[in-house]
């Protein structure tokens, strides 16, 4: 939680906080860390200690508006096919797990490709990829839901199925659901960088974290300029490491 609420801070207040602005070059060019330079400078000049704090806006701002698209609309589809049940599940979970068949990857480029690399594009395409995985592991959660005795009892009083669905069965399932946003979120994380380091996602001079990686990556390929890779990386990866270990916690305390 330390290190999410450290990176949220740090998100919010952006290039306020950052010792030099993160945009601008200098005569400075791949400088080691030192004194000067924290965490080193680029090959434009520009430093790396700022641009790793200011790079952590896109990731904190996209990746929590993609998790929740996503679990909005994963839910909506598992609670309909998981309360139908029938021909309704088994047409729509078909059809879910053929779309596992094409790698994740595959199809957020292709739909990067079509619509675009804006903000509202990409938070798109992680939340269709992860909506139907969430979809699949809720709609278990409503099936052993739907034939207790207070959904029985609320057919009985003859309450009409969105009812039944949003208002009886949902408040029953919400662990699952917060383990899964939780378990997502880092997902969603890691995604966003990745798209962004193929070059699809946030695109320059944005101090992205995955964008810093993809700029800076033949300099680490060449066994030089470490730092220029290193530092956006951790950054990327203890955001990722806690989040998941804060799902870990959630399913540990709700029994799953």
């Amino acid at each position: 939680m330390v290190v999410v609420v450290f990176w949220t801070v740090i998100a919010l207040l952006g290039s306020h906080i950052t010792p030099q602005d993160p945009l601008s070059p200098s005569p400075d060019l791949l400088k080691g860390p030192g004194s000067g330079h924290w965490f080193g400078t680029d090959a434009l000049g520009r430093d790396v200690f700022s641009r790793v704090f200011a790079g952590a806006q896109s990731i904190v701002e996209l990746a929590p508006m993609a998790t929740g698209l996503a679990v909005v609309a994963g839910t909506s589809l598992a609670l309909v096919i998981g309360y139908y049940g029938g021909l309704i599940d088994e047409i729509t979970g078909r059809l879910i797990e053929a779309s596992f068949a094409i790698p994740g990857i595959i199809i957020s480029i292709l739909i990067v490709l079509a619509f675009g690399t804006t903000r509202l594009a990409i938070v798109c395409v992680v939340a269709f990829g992860f909506s139907t995985i969430i979809a699949r592991t809720i709609r278990v959660a409503v099936q052993a839901e739907r034939n207790l005795d207070y959904v029985t009892a609320a057919r009985l009083r003859g309450a009409r199925a969105p009812y039944i669905m949003f208002v009886e069965i949902l408040p029953n399932i919400v662990g699952p659901i917060v383990v899964e946003a939780t378990v997502r979120l880092g997902y969603a994380i890691f995604a966003i960088a990745t798209l962004t380091f193929l070059g699809f996602g946030v695109q320059p001079p944005s101090p992205d974290w995955g964008l810093q990686i993809s700029e800076n990556y033949s300099l680490l390929l060449s066994g030089t300029d470490w730092w220029t890779v290193l530092f956006p990386a951790l950054a990327i990866a203890s955001l990722v490491v806690a989040t998941n270990l804060i799902a870990d916690a959630l399913a540990q305390v709700m029994g799953r």
